[in-house]
């Protein structure tokens, strides 16, 4: 079992949930009124015990399990939320090690790297006269602009060193 079950299985989605939320039993589930945006008409805010998950149906519609929601609820990073979460379930975690420093710094490299290749794609699709064929077909499609922004779609132009070039 990993350190992210251990903690999983020693917090209770409820409980951390009802300290910010009061919740009231629906069935197997407990609803209340989403802490992440207002709303004083309808719960929309959706916690299931069984699987350890939350989801809002209303305005923010997110959902996720303790983590995420310690993340949104405290604007925490993961790590951080890992950090608060294990103190809180009794569950001492293991020291970094430099070579998982070392693969976590890559990893963000790698990261910035694609969210640098998405917004170049991104670009050309909105930009570019050659991408004028790809705005058309998705037009047709019935694909809204706001959702070529929302989903960041992009185009790739014929050419090779195009993202080199970005």
């Amino acid at each position: 079992m990993s350190t992210i079950d251990d903690i999983k299985n020693r917090i209770d989605i409820v409980d951390l949930a009802s300290e910010t939320v009061k919740l009231k039993k629906s069935g197997r589930s407990f609803t209340g009124f989403c802490p992440f945006h207002s709303n004083t008409r309808t719960p929309s805010f959706v916690v299931w015990p069984e699987s350890g998950t939350w989801k809002c149906f209303g305005a923010c519609n997110t959902g996720g399990d303790i983590f995420t929601y310690v993340m949104k609820r405290d604007g925490l990073e993961f790590r951080d939320a890992l950090e608060f979460l294990a103190r809180k379930a009794g569950v001492e975690l293991e020291p970094r090690t430099p070579r998982a420093e070392a693969e976590d710094k890559q990893n963000e490299r790698l990261k910035e790297a694609l969210a640098a290749a998405a917004t170049c794609f991104h670009n050309l699709l909105r930009t570019a006269p050659q991408g004028r064929i790809a705005r058309d077909h998705l037009s047709k499609r019935g694909i809204t602009n706001d959702a070529v922004v929302n989903f960041q779609l992009g185009y790739s132009l014929d050419e090779r060193h195009v993202l080199e070039s970005y």
